[in-house]
């Protein structure tokens, strides 16, 4: 693939990490962000330090608080931002883009109040004339790992197998691996709702549980997230796939998730306004949980994992009884929908 002009907005762990990877790739990278200081961090020590202290990025790699700048003749923009910030960036985009794009998002959530998924807010947002048919690129990964070429094997799902394959072409190397879905819908639902998951296989493992209890709440975690999303309009198979099962294992299990770290935070007894606090980064899983329990209520899904960790996070409830509610409810056959 000839070099290729990609604004990557969003220069948080995952944004510095993918832009590595494009920049690998021999593509011209222009890093958008509104804080001046990290900005010239970037700019003048090749670090990013906020988020990993040790790396040091190619010097090639270019970052900017002007949006305008970061958009100046681009063939593909990348949206790595949180998600209750995506709908503005969206439209800040939209209002300052003078051709059409490639538009891609690597972020993991549902938009609270709407529900919607990223890629609804996107095309919401961006006129179709401006746009690509939005690529989703989603599986597991930590930036921490990606960031040192560990070996990582994602997802790009997009409705338009063409554009899939594109991204798929500029993100692919010998250490980062995209394989195309056209499943959008099971791609995005799997990304935002293991965050859920692994607040959960956090908590446990702060309150002491072992890894019986890990390996269940994996399980039924993807069973209840399997649930939504079909209801939802997804393929199942998508969750048996890499942005499924795969991005569940890495989130739920490892000590580099923020979500996970919550959750044993929750665990050990610590209040949540001084987890978000401590953290230093937005914990999609605590508001994707407020999202889950209220879409699993309006589509009647049954959710008793994400229904327990709600009562915890907005009901007040003490995180043990929480869990033994879970073990004590009716009993079920394993397949049961």
């Amino acid at each position: 693939m000839t070099t290729q002009k990609i604004a990557v907005l969003g220069p948080g762990s995952w944004g510095t990490a993918l832009s590595q990877v494009l920049n690998d790739n021999g593509h011209e990278i222009r890093l958008w962000g509104h804080m001046q200081a990290q900005i010239d961090e970037i700019n003048n020590n090749h670090t990013n330090s906020h988020y990993f202290k040790d790396i040091v990025l190619d010097e090639k790699i270019e970052a900017t608080t002007d949006l305008k700048e970061a958009l100046d003749g681009v063939d593909a923009v990348l949206f790595v931002v949180p998600t209750k910030v995506t709908r503005l960036v969206a439209k800040q985009v939209a209002e300052t883009l003078d051709h059409k794009v490639v538009v891609m998002h690597a972020s993991k959530g549902l938009e609270p109040e709407t529900h919607e998924r990223l890629s609804t807010i996107l095309e919401e947002e961006i006129p179709a004339d401006l746009r690509s048919e939005i690529v989703v690129v989603s599986g597991p990964s930590h930036a921490e790992e990606t960031i040192v070429r560990d070996l990582t094997l994602i997802t790009a799902a997009s409705k338009d197998e063409e554009t899939a394959k594109y991204v798929q072409g500029l993100f692919s190397n010998h250490y980062f691996r995209l394989y195309t879905n056209k499943d959008i819908i099971g791609v995005e639902t799997a990304g935002a709702l293991k965050n859920i998951i692994a607040v959960g296989a956090g908590a446990l493992h702060g309150l002491g549980y072992g890894d019986n209890a890990k390996a269940a709440i994996i399980a039924r975690g993807l069973a209840e997230i399997t649930r939504l999303g079909v209801k939802m309009g997804a393929n199942p198979l998508t969750y048996s796939g890499l942005s499924g099962v795969g991005d569940l294992i890495v989130t739920g299990t490892s000590i580099h998730s923020r979500n996970w770290r919550a959750g044993d935070a929750l665990g050990r007894g610590e209040k949540l306004e001084d987890i978000e606090a401590n953290m230093g980064m937005v914990i999609e899983g605590i508001s994707t949980t407020k999202v889950a329990y209220e879409l699993a209520q309006e589509l009647n899904v049954y959710m008793p994992i994400t229904q327990a960790i709600y009562s915890v996070i907005y009901e007040g409830k003490d995180i043990k009884e929480a869990i033994l509610s879970t073990m004590t409810g009716q009993l079920k056959t394993e397949d049961e929908f």
